[in-house]
């Protein structure tokens, strides 16, 4: 079995029969398996459409495997992206208990293999989408999409060709966004830096430091446990773990992250300066901190530092009000971190050009849109953002067909609501998809 998941939603699903089932001889009695392989073929269009219950489709070891939620994530994340299903094109077996079937959406045709089990209720035992075929679909269709979503969004699909892009389709490319967690692959890059320079080493030994606020992978553990440098930027990149981000932070220095920026070419760093921890940025957004808001706001970047390093022992853990993060957006326009689509562009071209396997692994782990959505890209490295009312995604491939390497990223911001993340993986998954075409 395997479920794939990006940092924002459920974008392809794989589930494999069970191994008893595969190790069955072949069933030369085929009718009445071919029976309820058709039958449970056409049902797919209810399936998702939501007329079939769960239970009633899949077979307990399905359901195991992959609980309702996981599934209906799933679906949900499919039908953003290509719309209603609406028809079965057709149903070709490939065994007695196995077959492909072509199940038309509103904007495409997903390839879906069909495994259905040797008991009497002959539930679904496996389902796997392979692909999913867009017609008609082009850059400016999709641009047209990203500009009707409420709020304020930008984008840029570009191809990479040593110290520059060339770009392929685009809007709002030098509008600062609210990224959040995009900012860590800056913290990605200094770390990788100091590797490069001999002044650390990806298996350096360190303690956990630092917690954070809404951390995966950090959450709960004890103090100061030992970790590597690699598994801290794995966590921080793949899962988008807050407590190995402000750890690596506090270990590598604030001031060298945001030389990096420079260096990189972010064309407004003064948004980003100085660098906020997210427990940082979390408490200054909540209601304890009324008082130091504001300053922070209107402070340019020395006063800014000033009040950090000032307020030290109040900007921390345990002063950070998360009831205040239920009600939607908060601050996002002036307390967040922010890039452009151009300088996630130039951001990606300086860590493609680190030439590091260990941080290119990293973005790896993760690669936000799925194995379908992969499929045409030799390399894919991923780190999404988001928070009430900010999504952005980000994504550098190597082009399958002919080696070259793109760059996909997209920002969307609302101050006024929360987004549906759904709407940006569909969006995004289809420039990839015509990135690999084009």
């Amino acid at each position: 079995m395997a479920i794939y998941r990006s940092g924002l939603a459920v974008v392809a699903l794989a589930v494999l029969a069970p191994h008893a089932l595969a190790a069955q001889p072949v069933d030369t009695e085929a009718p009445a398996a071919q029976t309820a392989l058709d039958r449970r073929a056409h049902q797919l269009v209810d399936l998702f459409g939501g007329k079939i219950a769960f239970t009633d489709y899949f077979d307990p070891y399905f359901q195991t495997a992959v609980p309702e939620p996981q599934f209906k994530a799933f679906a949900t994340g499919l039908i953003a992206q290509y719309g209603r299903a609406v028809a079965v094109d057709s149903v070709t077996p490939t065994s007695p208990h196995s077959t492909t079937v072509l199940l038309r959406f509103e904007k495409g045709v997903a390839t879906v293999l069909l495994d259905v089990g040797v008991t009497a209720d002959e539930r679904v035992t496996g389902l796997r989408v392979t692909g999913v075929t867009v017609s008609g679909d082009s850059f400016d269709t999709v641009a047209a999409e990203i500009a009707a979503l409420p709020g304020q969004t930008g984008f840029l699909v570009a191809e990479l060709d040593g110290k520059s892009f060339r770009p392929l389709a685009s809007a709002n490319t030098d509008r600062q966004f609210a990224v959040g967690s995009t900012i860590k692959l800056y913290i990605l890059d200094e770390l990788a830096a100091q590797v490069a320079a001999g002044q650390r080493k990806w298996s350096d030994v360190v303690p956990l430091s630092h917690f954070s606020f809404s951390s995966a992978a950090t959450s709960n553990w004890p103090a100061n446990t030992p970790v590597t440098l690699q598994t801290l930027a794995n966590w921080m990149i793949s899962v988008s773990d807050n407590g190995a981000t402000d750890t690596l932070i506090h270990l590598i220095g604030r001031g060298p992250i945001e030389a990096r920026m420079r260096a990189a070419g972010h064309s407004d760093p003064s948004r980003n300066i100085p660098l906020l921890t997210t427990v940082e940025a979390f408490a200054l957004k909540g209601n304890n901190f009324a008082d130091l808001r504001p300053q922070f706001i209107k402070g340019d970047d020395a006063a800014q530092r000033q009040l950090i390093e000032g307020n030290r022992d109040r900007l921390t853990l345990s002063n950070v009000d998360g009831v205040s993060f239920t009600a939607g957006p908060r601050f996002i326009d002036s307390l967040e971190w922010f890039a452009s689509p151009n300088d996630i562009a130039r951001l990606m071209i300086d860590l493609r050009a680190r030439q590091s396997k260990t941080l290119l692994a990293a973005m790896a782990i993760n690669n936000g849109v799925g194995p379908v959505a992969g499929a045409d890209w030799t390399y894919l490295g991923y780190k999404g953002g988001s928070e009430n009312g900010v999504l952005a995604m980000s994504l550098l491939g190597e082009r399958k067909s002919d080696g070259k390497y793109f760059v996909v990223t997209a920002g969307w911001n609302n101050p006024d609501a929360i987004l549906a993340s759904e709407k940006l993986v569909g969006l995004v998954t289809r420039l990839l998809a015509l990135a690999a075409l084009n």
